[in-house]
């Protein structure tokens, strides 16, 4: 029986700039004919998964249930290999580089592999592990690097036919996502490596206002404190582009995929599970938060769990912009066009769901969601429907 679980965000941000395009402005969209605030997923889920670190922090994860993603994989393994007591300088980096070029992943001369590389805690751990094993068996030549896109002119140490087969083996088996949960919740590629790609747990959507938005623009002036006090004006000035947005936000994770994805281990799918929800609705996009510290917290959520039917978002509640009069809130406003488009689209579609909603902009959810009075509850009761 499939299993997802949606959640759907309203949240209000006062003047900011949370997430820029290439010029500098908020990024926006088109949608329902009106121009829309926009935060990309890829913001999201970043701020999501930095949150993680606040959760292992406080013990419900560990930190090698979660993954490094980087182009700078030799520096851990140099550090595995430290602890494992290989204090041997350039002699370690080159049994790594070697065994890295050996599997496909090889390093120039910067210290970088030539794209990033999404790797579990465990999976680094192992990888060092086999290194220090066969440290005698590591054969490290050189090479030219052109013929593998690498930059022109560089130099590689470990040939790809120099690392015995058997190791090299060895090496891409535990290439598995090492039960990392930011691993099996996004997914990861290995371009290279196509057989060792996982598919995501997890969907998010592009954030969009529930309304039409402008952007505006902050026109700014610094003064030098150590000017002469017999001039005047400015030392520097510019402006800044900002909006101010009620945003709706959706993610979906497949529950039965986040299992698979973590080698059948319930217990930690369940710990991922709760802690994407929570980061989800508590990590802020931190773009130009030192200049606007828009600091926001979402007024409106709702969890379902769905049961053998497909994800829905409920952005198209807000296909028509929403207007409001001087003495409405947006929020709740948008929180009454979202409820009750669910409603109807149940009444469409039917399925099987459980649905709960942390409330607090007023809005009448009778008939949608059982409310809940505080994150933690909220939280706590979408596992317990997870599980039962």
């Amino acid at each position: 029986m499939k299993t997802l679980i949606e959640i759907h965000a309203l949240q209000n941000f006062a003047p900011s700039n949370l997430n820029r395009d290439d010029t500098g402005a908020p990024k926006d969209a088109l949608f329902g004919g009106t121009r829309r605030a926009r935060i990309s997923s890829q913001c999201l889920k970043r701020a999501a998964r930095q949150y993680f670190g606040s959760i292992v922090e406080r013990g419900d994860l560990d930190g090698t249930d979660m993954a490094e993603r980087t182009k700078r994989v030799l520096g851990p393994l140099l550090a595995e290999l430290e602890s494992l007591g290989r204090n041997n300088g350039q002699e370690a980096k080159d049994k790594v580089e070697s065994s890295l070029a050996g599997v496909g992943l090889p390093v120039s001369d910067d210290g970088k592999n030539q794209y990033l590389l999404f790797l579990g805690k465990r999976e680094i751990r192992k990888i060092a592990e086999i290194i220090d094993r066969v440290w005698d068996s590591i054969k490290v030549t050189e090479e030219s690097a052109t013929d593998d896109g690498a930059r022109k002119g560089a130099k590689k140490k470990g040939k790809a036919e120099g690392l015995d087969p058997k190791i090299k083996g060895e090496i891409l088996n535990v290439l598995d996502g090492g039960k990392a949960v930011d691993v099996a919740l996004f997914g990861r590629m290995l371009a290279d490596m196509p057989d060792k790609n996982m598919d995501a747990a997890c969907q998010v959507a592009h954030a969009i206002s529930t309304h039409a938005v402008e952007r505006e623009f902050d026109f700014y002036t610094a003064v030098d404190d150590l000017k002469p006090e017999d001039s005047s004006g400015a030392d520097m000035m510019g402006t800044v582009e900002f909006n101010s947005a009620c945003f709706y936000r959706y993610a979906v994770v497949d529950y039965g995929k986040l299992v698979e994805n973590l080698g059948k281990d319930t217990d930690l799918a369940d710990k991922a599970l709760r802690g994407f929800l929570e980061g989800f609705i508590i990590a802020e996009p931190t773009g130009k938060q030192n200049t606007f510290a828009a600091h926001n917290p979402p007024e409106f959520v709702s969890t379902s769990v769905r049961r053998n039917g497909s994800p829905r978002s409920l952005a198209n509640a807000f296909e028509t912009a929403v207007r409001v009069r001087k003495d409405e809130s947006i929020t709740k406003i948008s929180a009454g066009n979202m409820v009750e488009k669910a409603r109807k689209l149940k009444e469409a579609f039917g399925g099987e769901d459980t649905t709960f909603a942390l409330n607090i902009t007023g809005a009448n959810v009778d008939g949608y969601a059982a409310p809940v009075s505080s994150l933690k509850e909220l939280l706590d009761r979408t596992i317990a429907a997870v599980r039962g």
